[in-house]
């Protein structure tokens, strides 16, 4: 291990958190919330504790691991939905040259972060704060997978495309703005119609959903194509789904904009997200969501993970003795799995 990794290895995931929260003012508002719903995506106390057990393939199936997890398989990928990704293969090259470089010494973490960035900005003559959040994902992306690994990957990227080819300004304004309820738009009530935009690893776009309606339900209703192709977890619609009562953990997502059009986090949610593990924030209408107990008034922008997963007792040990909800028999294993953490089994 070059002293680089030995420097990332000693933080944990509190120590990265805490790190992100100092710098999230010196990061631009359109990669703000992403920034924080990357580190919940790839969080590092999942990817140790996996690291650490005889046989990580069983221990993935005894969490209920559905989709791909692995960072290492998502090196280039993982980030797509910052704006800072169009900056990746100049921080990434930088990340390698700061591994080859780094001597002995205890520089804080988000020093480091800072000092990748500012060397990045500098060299592309762009804001510092549209590369912070990106170079802090590099940095714990190298930190998982590991040197090798890294460098290994091409460091290519998408071309930006849609909204994200606009302004950093335009695109939060854009998230920002509802669809037009037409002329007499006012009159209506509960038949107002907005829109869902999303993005994955593999699929990108918007679906209309109804004033007050559940993201999931809006999505159900979305057959444009086979979405089950692009990701076996969509049974119906882009979002990934399984019970809709808040019972798999199948349809969590980020929500990188709407926050405020959203509904309060319920009691059910609230308590489904230590379950799984998801890290949630305590704030009414936090960036981490579980789409089926997520009703709209507005339009909201989304990305949804790759992966789920029910890691919250074993991984985090937060979850006391649990009251499983109704669901249906469709995600009869991930209850078993729920039943099974909640027990201390």
């Amino acid at each position: 291990m070059s002293k680089f990794q030995a420097y990332l290895s000693q933080f944990t995931e509190s120590d990265w958190l805490t790190a992100i929260a100092e710098l999230l003012p010196c990061i631009h508002e359109v990669d703000r919330n992403a920034v924080q719903i990357w580190f919940r995506f790839y969080p590092l106390s999942l990817q140790r504790y996996i690291e650490a057990v005889n046989d990580p393939d069983e221990t993935l199936r005894g969490l209920a691991m559905q989709g791909d997890f692995d960072l290492k398989d998502q090196i280039d990928a993982s980030h797509h939905f910052l704006y800072g990704h169009r900056y990746w293969p100049k921080i990434k090259r930088k990340i390698e040259k700061e591994a080859m470089e780094f001597k002995n010494g205890e520089p804080a973490l988000v020093e480091i972060i800072k000092d990748i960035a500012m060397r990045v900005s500098s060299k592309l003559n762009v804001d510092r704060h549209l590369v912070n959040g990106i170079a802090a994902v590099g940095l714990m992306t190298f930190n998982q997978v590991g040197e090798e690994a890294f460098r290994a990957a091409s460091g290519e990227v998408a071309t930006p495309t849609g909204i994200m080819k606009k302004s950093p300004e335009a695109i939060v304004a854009e998230r920002a703005k509802d669809d037009s309820q037409g002329v007499f738009g006012f009159l209506k009530t509960v038949d107002k119609k907005y829109s869902v935009a999303f993005s994955g690893t593999k699929t990108k776009g918007k679906f209309q959903i109804i004033s007050n309606e559940e993201i999931v339900s809006a999505s159900q209703k979305d057959r444009s194509q086979d979405w089950q192709a692009a990701d076996q977890r969509c049974w119906e619609g882009p979002v990934p789904i399984e019970c809709t009562s808040a019972s798999c953990g199948t349809c969590w997502i980020g929500v990188l904009g709407g926050m405020d059009k959203l509904s309060d986090v319920n009691h059910r949610e609230r308590r489904a997200m230590k379950v799984f593990g998801y890290n949630q924030p305590d704030d009414e209408r936090p960036f981490l969501r579980l789409a089926c107990q997520s009703r709209a008034s507005g339009n909201v922008t989304i990305v949804i993970p790759p992966w789920n997963g029910v890691f919250g007792k074993k991984v985090r040990g937060n979850v006391d003795e649990l009251e499983l909800e109704p669901a249906t028999t469709s995600a009869k294993h991930l209850r078993e799995t729920i039943a099974s953490s909640a027990s201390g089994e």
